[in-house]
């Protein structure tokens, strides 16, 4: 077997395990179905279980491979943040060395930072600095004591000596004081009294003398010990000004290790972390081996039977609504009626060759029969005959409502009637080029306030048949139309004609035509075959019976053959003579 068939085998292969493997989660769990379908049950079973094992495995090796990568690319990372570490608290070791300074005490701040609390020279400063305060406070009382008069201080008072050579004189002065008052001054044993109390006042004197120049003793070691821990202070003092500035670029050295130090520690435990995740348990399992099944899962008989007829259902509704949501217009007579509960007046074929004016001008053709026709069932609409004031409407324009207006007006005038035919589409006047006439003034010019209507009507070349044109566009026809003068002319109108015959601008986005409606009998409703949507010839029948217009009936025009059934081919055309050309056409 060659490498490209080995190939397309195995593609075929795993299109077969693709198409028959189903892979189902399980809701509110965290449990996966694993699901193969075969003709063999035991090779169902053995690759749903060789599925989930490979799976598991897969997931394994997925696993390793991206810890594997995780870690290559942390020994690399970690290598050089030591590298950093060493060096940043390798400089600033050697930069507290240089300037000396020396940290007794850091602690750490909230954020992993090293701050250093005392350092020598500020703990030195503060024991000399409480030192140098005892010894100001010791100069200053030997200072006060030194001041005092001799022999009032406290230690001449409480000296030992003194106090017993005190108390030795006054005992020999009490005793002269006795012999003072016995015996002369020069009595033997008054002189030596005297003498001894000279004796005793020169020893207080001498012991006096002594404490007093111990207080000066005491003051001037005390000030000289002063002195000399305030020169060890200020030396300390601009040292640790000076350990201060340093202590700026110290700080500096300290924050990039601590930096460093927290890189370097968040990266080894993830690390760690990393390590761990990769020896770590599978956190997929088996729970439930795929066994050989006892029984086939399909076909399931009844169930693809109901299965089939709810689709079945479903389809048929689904196709009869999308055949309801497609509306294509009119295409037969017959729908009129159904659709619209409204009388159909008659059809007009399609002309495919020639003018409709010209088919119209022949009696015989079959656009005259069939509007001749749609007299006679105009005249059937009413209990007088063919109603003397009507008007012709549509949805929209070009389907054929100003012909038929113009048709029903001819056929009108044929029957010997004084039929007037007025253009009332001011907005889009055509019914003055089908006589070749002009269009200077008419209808507008006398809804704006001209009187004097006789003087605009035009006779025509057709028998019985006047014409009262459009006039110029107006800048507002509804504005016009919904004044009392259209009412008022068609009553003048009808003293002198047997019909009017008015031809309205389309329904749909204007409001001439509803407007119109209320000076005249009814209307005739023109529908194009297949050209307007039913919905949109029912929204316009709706706004005419809204203004309580009475619709005699609808005309279906652009009938074509395909649509006419059994009328078109068969009815017009016969009885004319035109005999030759019907065989012609039947062959």
């Amino acid at each position: 077997m060659t490498a490209v068939e080995r190939a397309k085998r195995e593609k075929a292969a795993v299109q077969i395990l693709q198409s028959n493997i189903a892979i189902s989660p399980i809701r509110n769990s965290a449990l996966v179905d694993i699901k193969y379908t075969s003709g063999s049950p035991e090779l169902a079973a053995q690759i749903a279980n060789t599925w989930a094992q490979q799976f598991i495995e897969a997931s394994m090796d997925r696993r390793f491979a991206s810890t594997a990568d995780a870690r290559k690319f942390l020994e690399s990372r970690l290598a050089d943040l030591r590298t950093r570490l060493e060096t940043s608290e390798r400089d600033l070791v050697n930069y507290a060395a240089e300037k000396g300074i020396t940290a007794l005490g850091t602690s750490k701040s909230a954020d992993g930072r090293t701050e250093v609390e005392r350092t020598l020279v500020s703990s030195d400063l503060e024991a000399l600095n409480a030192a140098l305060a005892s010894a100001t406070a010791d100069r200053l009382a030997a200072e006060s004591r030194s001041v005092r008069q001799r022999g009032a201080s406290p230690q001449a008072l409480t000296n030992p000596a003194i106090s017993s050579l005190r108390q030795r004189r006054a005992e020999v002065a009490s005793e002269l004081a006795k012999l003072s008052v016995q015996f002369e001054p020069g009595y033997p044993a008054s002189r030596a009294l005297a003498e001894q109390l000279q004796s005793l006042d020169s020893a207080i004197s001498r012991e006096e003398a002594r404490v007093d120049s111990s207080r000066s003793t005491e003051y001037r070691e005390a000030q000289m010990r002063e002195e000399g821990l305030r020169r060890q202070v200020e030396t300390l003092r601009l040292q640790l000004g000076k350990q201060s500035r340093d202590s700026i670029q110290y700080n500096i050295y300290q924050r990039e290790a601590d930096t460093n130090r927290q890189l370097y520690d968040g990266l080894l435990q993830r690390y760690k972390e990393i390590g761990v995740a990769g020896v770590g348990a599978n956190n997929i399992a088996l729970v439930d081996v795929a066994k050989v099944p006892d029984r086939q899962s399909s076909p399931r008989l009844m169930f693809n039977m109901a299965l089939a007829l709810v689709a079945g259902f479903a389809l048929a509704g689904l196709a009869t609504f999308a055949l309801e949501q497609i509306d294509e217009g009119f295409r037969e007579p017959g729908e009129v009626s159904k659709q619209l509960q409204i009388p159909l007046l008659g059809s007009v074929p399609n002309i495919e060759e020639g003018d409709a004016l010209q088919q119209l001008m022949d009696a015989k053709s079959s656009v005259s029969e069939a509007y001749l026709s749609i007299r006679s069932n105009l005249a059937f609409s009413t209990d007088h005959g063919v109603p003397r004031a009507f008007m012709v409407t549509s949805t929209s324009p070009a389907e054929g409502k100003s012909t038929t207006s113009f048709a029903m007006a001819v056929v009108l005038g044929r029957t010997g009637k004084n039929v007037l035919i007025l253009d009332a589409d001011m907005r889009s006047p055509s019914i003055h080029q089908f006589l070749d006439a002009d269009n200077a003034a008419g209808l507008s010019n006398i809804l704006a306030g001209d009187n004097d209507w006789q003087k605009l009507i035009k006779p025509s070349s057709f028998k019985g048949l006047s014409l009262l044109s459009a006039g110029p566009t107006p800048p507002s026809a509804a504005e016009l139309l919904s004044s009392d003068r259209m009412s008022m002319l068609i009553e003048q109108l009808l003293e002198h004609f047997d019909h009017v015959v008015v031809d309205a601008p389309p329904i749909l986005g204007l409001a001439d035509a509803p407007l119109l409606s209320k000076a005249v009998e009814g209307c005739i409703y023109v529908i194009e075959t297949e050209r307007v949507a039913v919905r949109g010839v029912r929204a316009a029948l709706d706004r005419l019976h809204s203004v309580h217009a009475h619709i005699f009936g609808g005309v279906l025009t652009k009938l074509s053959s395909r649509h006419a059934g059994y009328g078109y081919g068969y009815g017009y055309g016969y009885g004319y003579g035109d005999t030759a050309d019907t065989n012609a056409r039947d062959g």
